[in-house]
């Protein structure tokens, strides 16, 4: 008779494994990885460039050269391109960000290979059509000038341009006077300069016809020679920021400083410190600051990794009047992690929820290409994820509150609040 009364034992599962990655080395650095798997006959080709904002000679470049790829082509105009993907049901998106600009094209394996040359020419022989510019233009205008309005969005600009510096690509936003200075030509020649080195990920079901086209395709794209460009950030030397916004009712807050990069060894447990600070629903702030003090919907902390610099972010909304208490009260639960240990069924209540969630996030093949990706872009051993969950597993709250002490102290913190 089965025993209903009883729970099933809890077993503890910390293991994470990778689809294999095989890797083909084409026309200089530019790379290729397919990862097999799953059982849909789906595939998603994601090429990465080093065409973000890191990149962009003046503000706009890299966001406006991404938004026009896809709308004509020395061949074709962008409606024949819409035209195309939507005859093979495929999706193209092309992703601008800080580091890298992404183009990744899905849908069925058998309708891939069609599509294959247009991919390539929006990549060599976008055309960046001045209308296509105009309407672009004036879209991001409409939609800059509606964000400008928002508190989020301003405490966000706020926070980063204060963590950073005004002329440091993370720090710097678009402003609406930049929009008008773009030109097409100014386009052409970033595409030319830093849409020919990649690195390929082809990630679910590619048929051994279609790696190799694709193998034979992308060799035809020679990477160049990119300029490595330094910035200097310069945090400002003012820690508490206010914008105030008389129609506004409520107060959008952000708290945070620079942190430790992926490849530090005390990152996986900074990773799980922030976990117990704003990183889930029960996190110490949500308990603190929504459900004890009721200050707030929600409140979250995150890790932002770029790749030259990596940042802590505390960020919420509140009503005006609760501002100033609420910023106290999220100091307060960074000093609550410098000077008292966490308790054991705390700690491990928050190892489980971060380690489950790493692992069932695991359950296609493009979930395992987008943790290569991280691997590969960031320069990380092969073994990361699982050294990762092997260090989360063993950290005691002893280690974390010496790490607490090391990297969460309030001096440098900074503050943003715009409401």
């Amino acid at each position: 008779m089965v025993d209903r009364k009883s729970a099933p034992p809890f077993i503890k599962d910390t293991s994470f494994e990778l689809l294999d990655a095989e890797t083909h080395q084409l026309s200089g650095a530019n790379t290729i990885h397919f990862i097999t798997g799953g059982n849909q006959e789906v595939t998603k080709i994601e090429l990465v460039f080093p065409a973000g904002r890191w990149h962009e000679p003046v503000a706009g470049v890299s966001h406006f050269t991404a938004s026009l790829l896809p709308k004509g082509t020395t061949s074709k105009t962008s409606f024949e391109i819409v035209g195309l993907l939507d005859y093979y049901g495929l999706h193209l998106e092309v992703t601008p960000g800080f580091d890298f600009t992404s183009i990744t094209l899905y849908g069925l394996t058998n309708h891939i290979a069609p599509a294959l040359d247009t991919l390539l020419e929006l990549i060599l022989v976008p055309t960046f059509p001045e209308n296509e510019l105009r309407q672009s233009k004036t879209i991001f205008t409409q939609g800059l000038t509606i964000n400008l309005e928002k508190t989020n969005f301003l405490a966000s600009r706020i926070f980063r341009e204060n963590l950073f510096g005004s002329s440091h690509p993370y720090g710097k936003d678009i402003e609406l006077e930049d929009i008008n200075t773009v030109t097409q030509q100014q386009l052409a020649d970033f595409n030319k300069n830093y849409f020919r080195n990649f690195v390929a990920f082809v990630s679910g079901k590619p048929s051994e016809q279609l790696k190799a086209l694709l193998i034979d395709k992308l060799a035809t794209i020679k990477p160049n020679t990119i300029e490595q460009k330094t910035f200097s950030h310069h945090q400002s030397e003012t820690l508490n920021h206010f914008l105030s916004k008389s129609n506004s009712v409520q107060t959008s807050i952000r708290v945070g400083k620079m942190i430790i990069s992926r490849n530090h060894a005390d990152y996986p447990a900074v990773l799980l410190l922030n976990h117990i600070l704003g990183g889930f629903f029960g996190s110490r702030l949500m308990k603190n600051i929504r459900e004890e003090k009721g200050l707030t919907y929600g409140i979250h902390s995150s890790i932002h990794a770029l790749n030259h610099h990596s940042y802590l972010v505390i960020g919420t909304d509140v009503n005006k009047e609760n501002r100033e208490l609420t910023i106290e009260e999220i100091k307060r639960e960074l000093l609550r992690l410098q000077n008292e240990l966490i308790p054991e069924d705390e700690l491990e209540t928050a190892r489980n929820h971060f380690i489950g969630g790493l692992q069932s996030d695991m359950n296609t093949p493009f979930a395992h290409a987008d943790k290569h990706k991280i691997t590969s872009l960031f320069n990380l051993p092969s073994n990361y994820y699982q050294n990762l969950i092997h260090v989360l597993s063993t950290c005691t709250p002893h280690d974390l509150l010496i790490t607490a002490q090391k990297y969460f102290p309030e001096e440098n913190l900074l503050t943003a609040s715009v409401g």
